[in-house]
């Protein structure tokens, strides 16, 4: 009897074992993805490249703030070695060197490989990203956009330096439990337009929602009723604010709430404050949005006022602190 109790608890381990290793098996597109004929533009590309805001975590980080990017406006010459650090109670995340590089950066991807790290969150030799890298956010952009994006990343210098491996405590330095993660977050899926809303509205909601990655830091996250990091975003509370993912402070709501959101500031008052880092009581925008900021500067006035729009539309949430 004691035997075949153990041959049962092996054979539902084993199981379950089997079990964890299909739903968590990482699955890439293949080249039947991609449009016939796909060629990225960089000078496209070169814009994405600020939407997206990727100097902010890949450019050399300050000398004496290995925590923070030294990314300048030259971006000519911009070096993306990597090594910006974000510590969160998961551990310490390195930013990896995407400069052209074919050993360290990413210059001897191809542009599949590439898009299925930033909509699938895999790497070329078939391992989970983990989500600091945020793609489930760039999983909303085009595939003619990040081929562009590529493109343009192919430009910049090569850099070969390392930045060093990132330092988790376990389990999360199990990278294959990352796939159970995304079986909630991720579904590789283009961003699609809301057939209610006008052209402006829709362009605003592709930059918040792809490239921008805005919900990333603005949207709390929720599981099973429970308010955890771990969990996907909480789209009952869009943009409502959130811990600051590296525990350090609260990440405002900028959803059209009147009390505890932007629902005062007006579209010319989100479209300047993205311009200048100007809130409209003459305050300034700080932390880690100031980064972002710099990068909103970069795009054109209609694609800011496209983001204020789209801001304006979407329902009112009030914050709600833990």
């Amino acid at each position: 009897m004691m035997k075949r109790l153990v041959g049962a608890v092996v054979l539902i381990g084993a199981l379950v074992g089997l079990t964890l290793l299909a739903l968590t098996e990482p699955a890439p597109l293949d080249a039947k993805a991609l449009p016939a004929g796909l060629a990225g533009d960089a000078v496209k590309g070169h814009y994405l490249f600020w939407a997206g805001g990727c100097a902010s975590c890949h450019s050399a980080p300050c000398p004496d703030a290995p925590g923070r990017s030294c990314a300048k406006a030259d971006d000519e010459k911009m070096m993306l070695t990597g090594g910006v650090r974000f510590r969160t109670p998961f551990g310490e995340f390195v930013a990896p060197n995407i400069s052209s590089d074919p050993d360290a950066g990413i210059g001897g991807w191809t542009t599949l490989q590439f898009i299925n790290a930033m909509k699938r969150g895999i790497s070329p030799a078939g391992h989970h990203y983990y989500p600091v890298f945020p793609y489930p956010s760039y999983q909303r952009m085009t595939i003619a956009d990040l081929a562009d994006l590529k493109a343009f990343l192919d430009t910049l210098p090569a850099v070969s330096e390392t930045p060093g491996e990132h330092d988790l405590e376990f389990p999360f330095n199990i990278r294959r439990g990352v796939g159970l993660w995304k079986l909630l977050a991720v579904d590789g899926q283009d961003f699609t337009p809301d057939p209610a809303a006008d052209e402006n509205v829709n362009r605003g909601a592709y930059l918040v929602n792809g490239p921008g990655h805005c919900g990333e830091c603005h949207t709390p996250r929720r599981l099973l009723g429970i308010d955890t990091a771990l969990a996907p975003l909480d789209h009952s509370r869009w943009l409502a604010g959130a811990p600051e993912p590296e525990g350090t402070g609260f990440v405002p709501n900028i959803t059209p709430d009147g009390i505890t959101g932007i629902g005062d500031w007006s579209q010319t008052d989100i479209a300047y404050a993205l311009e200048s880092g100007f809130k409209p009581d003459f305050d300034t925008l700080g932390g880690t949005m100031t980064k972002v900021q710099e990068n909103m500067a970069r795009l054109t006035k209609e694609d800011r006022l496209a983001i204020a729009a789209y801001l304006k539309s979407i329902p009112a949430v009030e914050l709600k602190k833990p």
